[in-house]
């Protein structure tokens, strides 16, 4: 018997090793629009066949891409063919011959039978999206008993399109520069999860990243520091003749094969170049362009934004260096969108230059806030003449917002409001929900530096704010700053599995989300980092800690995890805990008489699963204040 099932509306999901028996809801992410369970599997093996319409371009690049991926997860390299007249088993890419109004672009609609698989979509789009879907209904594994044997995945029938257009991560390259090949790594994973815009965070104080052809100084000069690891609040400057060894760059050849690589698996990339604001690395290239004019190095600390330097708002000589830079940018990025920053620009620079203050005098500008308007509204016709839109930070917004900019809202949701009732384009991207350089489990765990943001605080995220016009709401973004965050590896842990709930977040519907039973889903997606070789983060597994008043006035504790089921031991007396000590009962425990500290660990399964907790009971008072 068939059931039709929308999503957010699952009564329960099993779950192991990722495979799912017929009949039951498979834990995609994100969830889908609907999905209606059938009855049997598809048995994906050697003699399966990649069926393509003769011709087309799109549709043959597709079925190349997912030849690799179901290599990689079958073993089995399957053949891609015109025509199903000599083919028993199929999975079939098609494009509608009338469009469906529903699904847009990027939708699909996909159907597994026991005798093949169906995917349908209005745009080459939609089929690539129908195709990571798929990938999603195959058992992981590396162990070689899962490799070249047949992988059944359920009968079903999918339909399916995102609830944004813009879904994108950010990653911050200038702060510690990352290789192309683990960009592009990077975007294979997003691709996984339907993100389709990679921010690419190019320029700021410790380094620029990105060849100009004109300018070589860019990058001769500002890719390059002093080495140092950021660490949480620390600046360490270079010492007597310390040589700037630290850094690198894209070469022009690199970003056009990142561009089309990112372009095959339909991800826009939008550059951005960090002005007026965190330009160091410019400075240091540029002397002249200043308001101070003198000699600066590359910042080789973490800690940069208000305290660095910027570009004078009174120089011309800078609006034409702009000039040349954006349309070499144009020229290699195809998307439509240039971001240039905008944010936290230390206006004193600008205070005490007289040639800022002569500016000001000649357009009428009262404050220094005006002048950033008049800097961004003149860099906006620069992009604008080279075919481009400006997308900024919100701090665009002050002494008045560029024309056609587009405001992308980080210092909460304010900015992206006012934007869009001003009738600019707004991408909603607030540190609340958003950051995911934040901290994620407990500062005695791991201390990373910013706020704190769990997986279920960025499950909550919602881009549309209740009473604003979603056709101002281009979508939401995660971002990666890595003032704090130095190899790949570390990118990654920060990134997965929080990006997996913007995901859904942003693809998926708005309402009915249940956060105990997506982290199920997500728990079943560790077993695919694992098989690709993404380096994730355990931390719902890590145990926390929450010191309370009981009626009486003492203080007591009580334990937690965001991944539920788990078993909580601990103790008091400086021994390590384990799955012999007392364990939590989800009752308020007394701190006894004399202990100092408390120590606290997690088991799933009747084994080690979150990291030691480890809190003096001073800090647990102090918590409780």
């Amino acid at each position: 018997m068939k059931s039709t099932i929308k999503i957010f509306v699952f009564l329960f999901i099993v779950v192991f090793a990722g495979t799912v028996k017929s009949g039951e809801l498979p834990p995609l992410i994100p969830a889908p629009a609907s999905i209606r369970m059938g009855t049997g599997t598809f048995k994906i093996s050697s003699d399966v066949v990649i069926v393509v319409p003769k011709g087309d371009r799109d549709l043959q690049e597709n079925a190349l891409l997912l030849t690799g991926q179901l290599l990689a997860s079958t073993g089995f390299r399957l053949k891609i063919v015109n025509s199903t007249a000599s083919a028993k088993k199929a999975i079939r890419l098609l494009i509608n011959k009338t469009p469906n109004n529903t699904t847009g672009d990027e939708g699909y609609f996909l159907e597994v039978k026991p005798s093949g698989v169906k995917i349908l979509a209005n745009h080459p789009a939609g089929l690539f999206y129908g195709t990571q879907t798929l990938i999603q209904l195959i058992p992981p594994g590396r162990q070689p008993e899962l490799i070249k044997t047949p992988k059944e995945i359920p009968a079903l029938s999918i339909t399916d399109y995102p609830r944004f257009e813009w879904r994108g991560l950010m990653l911050d390259v200038s702060r510690h520069f990352f290789g192309k090949e683990f960009i592009k790594k990077y975007i294979d994973q997003m691709v996984k999860y339907k993100f389709n815009v990679f921010h690419w965070h190019l320029s700021d104080d410790p380094g620029w990243r990105i060849e100009i052809k004109k300018y070589p100084q860019l990058t001769r000069v500002g890719a390059w520091r002093v080495p140092r690891t950021g660490k949480w609040g620390t600046y360490e400057g270079p010492e007597p003749g310390e040589a700037a060894t630290d850094g690198g760059y894209y070469t022009q050849a690199d970003i056009r094969e990142i561009v089309k690589y990112a372009s095959d698996r339909y991800v826009t990339i939008v550059p951005e170049i960090d002005i007026p604001g965190h330009s160091q690395a410019f400075v240091a290239s540029f002397p002249a362009a200043s308001c101070t004019g003198g000699q600066y190095i590359v910042y080789p600390g973490s800690s940069t934004g208000m305290g660095a330097n910027v570009l004078c708002a009174g120089n011309d000589d800078n609006f034409k260096i702009l000039d040349d830079i954006f349309g070499e940018l144009a020229s290699l990025f195809p998307g439509q969108y240039i971001h240039i920053g905008g944010d936290e620009v230390n206006k004193e620079f600008w205070k005490g230059c007289q040639k800022c203050k002569k500016r000001m005098a000649a357009e009428g500008l009262k404050d220094e806030h005006e002048l950033q308007s008049y800097f961004i509204k003149r860099v906006e016709k620069i992009v604008e003449s080279k075919g481009k839109k400006l997308i900024g930070w919100d701090e665009i917004l002050e002494g008045g917002l560029a024309p056609n900019a587009a405001v992308m809202s980080w210092r909460g949701t304010e900015g992206g409001i006012a934007s869009a009732k001003a009738g600019h384009h707004v991408v909603m991207s607030p540190t609340q929900f958003c950051y995911l350089d934040y901290q994620q489990t407990d500062w005695s765990i791991e201390r990373t530096g910013g706020g704190f943001l769990r997986l279920s605080d960025v499950y909550k995220f919602d881009p549309l704010p209740e009473g604003t016009d979603k056709k101002y709401i281009l979508g939401g973004q995660g971002n990666v700053w890595t003032e704090f965050i130095s190899t790949p590896a570390r990118v990654e842990y920060m990134t997965w599995p929080r990006a997996l709930a913007l995901s859904e977040v942003l693809w998926s519907a708005g309402k009915g989300r249940n956060p105990d039973e997506f982290i199920r889903r997500t728990e079943a997606h560790f077993f695919r980092f694992d098989a690709a070789g993404v380096n994730y983060s355990h931390a719902i597994y890590d145990p926390f800690i929450i010191p309370v008043k009981n009626p009486a006035g003492n203080l007591v504790l009580t334990f937690s995890t965001e991944a539920k089921g788990l078993d909580i031991y601990y103790t008091f007396d400086s021994t390590l805990p384990d799955r012999y000590s007392a364990r939590y009962n989800n009752l308020p425990v007394e701190i006894p008489k004399g202990a100092s500290e408390v120590k606290a660990v997690t088991y799933k399964d009747g084994k080690p699963a979150g990291r030691l907790l480890l809190l003096s009971i001073n800090e647990l008072r102090q918590r409780a204040l």
